[in-house]
């Protein structure tokens, strides 16, 4: 018997003869003691030549066994780089508003440089899945030949004089105040003919198509006006000066404008959210938005109970941010609940349900594992992200982040390193506690953590997390996308830009020049 077989491929030169396999590829020889014999054997059988069978022996050290090559990895923002342009100009054209000021804001954060990570998970995972899901036919016909069509897509499923949504980037989209309204007897409406879509109970080879269908691509504009306007309400709410190296909308455009900016994206994120066709996904992006809010509420008030406020604090047109922390101190164990928990509510909880609600418009049916490992995939990712954002507050500057440094310390919030300092520096608690609100409480609290290993540990657990979403990858067929998406797990730990990357979205950005860390910009 022969064993350790590492089999070797000859490219001919020559044209193969009656009986042969392939032109072009002969398995010719094992790695064995006999290798010439079989070699001479081989080549009588075959008819070779001379100089072929010299040719078979100057490549026999072809034959040792080889170490691994190590995978290719995929640049994500390369295998994408078309759509994510398509989609960031299109977008704005989603955003017009009749009133200048708010056209302003809701476009401001969209023309700062962004590595835009949530809409690429959404891309990655439909690249990674489409053609998986049992109703894939169903849906890449709708793409052709229904509403999921791409301009069908920019259409109101309401009349435009009911709607009453003005956006001069869609002319045909507008109502009109020009004299009273008058009743609109509808007349009848022909049906155009479209083919008949697959049958449902038709069966399909599971084969990935590596396209991307226009809902999904809807889908990734969604959800990054979705972050966009959380962070206009984040801004107000931590009264933040700078966000992704410039001044925040706050600070340009003042508290108004930034909530008002805000709640107009959430109000064409939800009407362009309705036109997907998919009650599962509107359900899914509709519990992300509560999500949102639920986790800001959980960090303003540090713990899972209720604080009733007074009347006149609810009057007042401040937010006191220690009023919201009146309840009695959690224990250690709950603190990292409602830390891990907030960070899920107000992080991962996008990119969970982003990632899971693009392989549903995939054609993914109940009980099939692709949606499952999407979610799993973006809740283990998104929190693993967050954990590393907490740590470059204490390792990073202002101008490599983007934003303040220490913020988080100065807004009273007591993030992964806190919580492990706390463990090595019991004294850390009585801070925590009061919110680092005393004089002095920030500095000592920094100098703490600076000597223990809270940010090392952080960074530890931040790579648990990142490693159970690589791992729940192992269930997709292997891909361009499937690496770009095991590449991401590394990148998110290790947030550094490297120069390519910079180019890349200082290109996205029509900007000259670009000082944002990997960290800040995510």
């Amino acid at each position: 018997m022969l064993c350790s077989l590492e089999w070797l491929w000859i490219q001919s030169g020559s044209s193969a003869t009656a009986g042969k396999t392939e032109t072009g590829k002969l398995l010719v020889a094992p790695l064995h003691s006999r290798f010439e014999h079989i070699l001479e054997h081989l080549g009588r059988r075959r008819g070779w030549g001379h100089g072929r069978l010299q040719s078979a022996r100057n490549y026999s050290a072809l034959a040792q066994p080889q170490p691994r090559p190590a995978p290719t990895k995929t640049d994500p923002y390369v295998l994408l780089a078309p759509h994510l342009e398509q989609m960031r100009t299109s977008l704005l054209t989603l955003l017009g508003s009749s009133h200048p000021s708010l056209n302003a804001i809701a476009q401001y954060y969209f023309l700062h440089p962004s590595k835009q990570l949530r809409p690429l998970l959404v891309l990655l995972f439909a690249r990674a899945t489409n053609g998986l899901g049992a109703e894939f036919p169903q849906v890449n016909w709708a793409a052709d030949n229904a509403r999921a069509h791409q301009k069908e897509l920019d259409a109101p499923l309401t009349r435009k004089d009911i709607l009453c949504d003005w956006n001069p980037s869609m002319p045909d989209h507008t109502a009109s105040f020009e004299s009273a309204f008058e009743l609109r007897i509808p007349p009848p409406q022909p049906s155009p003919y479209t083919p008949p879509p697959p049958l449902l109970h038709q069966t399909h080879p599971q084969a990935l198509t590596h396209t991307l269908l226009p809902t999904q691509l809807r889908l990734a504009q969604i959800v990054e006006m979705i972050h966009v306007a959380s962070l206009l309400h984040d801004d107000v709410l931590d009264k933040s000066s700078l966000r992704r190296g410039a001044p925040s909308a706050p600070a340009a455009f003042g508290n108004k404008l930034a909530v008002l900016g805000g709640d107009f994206l959430l109000g064409r994120a939800s009407a362009a959210l309705s036109r997907l066709g998919s009650h599962e996904v509107v359900e899914l992006i509709a519990s992300v938005i509560a999500n949102l809010v639920e986790g800001e509420i959980l960090q303003m008030k540090g713990s899972g109970t209720e604080v009733a406020s007074s009347p006149s604090s609810s009057a007042s047109s401040e937010i006191d941010l220690k009023d919201l922390h009146s309840s009695p101190s959690p224990s250690s164990s709950d603190k990292w609940s409602i830390y891990l928990k907030k960070t899920y509510l107000k992080t991962a909880s996008l990119m969970a349900k982003g990632a899971r609600a693009a392989v549903v418009l995939g054609g993914c049916r109940e009980g099939e594992v692709w949606k499952e490992v999407a979610y799993a995939y973006g809740r283990n990712l998104g929190i693993a992200f967050q954990l590393i954002d907490d740590t470059l507050d204490f390792s990073s500057s202002t101008a490599q982040l983007g934003k303040p440094g220490f913020a988080d310390l100065r807004l009273g919030l007591a993030t992964g390193p806190a919580l492990y300092a706390a463990e090595e520096f019991p004294e850390l608690e009585a801070m925590i506690q009061r919110r680092f609100g005393r004089d002095g409480d920030v500095e000592t609290a920094l100098a703490l953590i600076s000597s223990s290993r809270g940010v090392e540990r952080t960074r530890e657990l931040a790579r648990v997390h990142a490693e159970k979403a690589r791992e729940v990858l192992t269930f997709l067929p292997r891909s361009e996308a499937r690496d770009a998406l095991e590449g991401l797990t590394e990148g998110v730990v290790k947030r550094r830009c490297t120069q390519h990357e910079r180019q890349l979205i200082c290109s996205l950005a029509r900007s000259p020049r670009c000082v944002y860390d990997q960290g800040a910009m995510l």
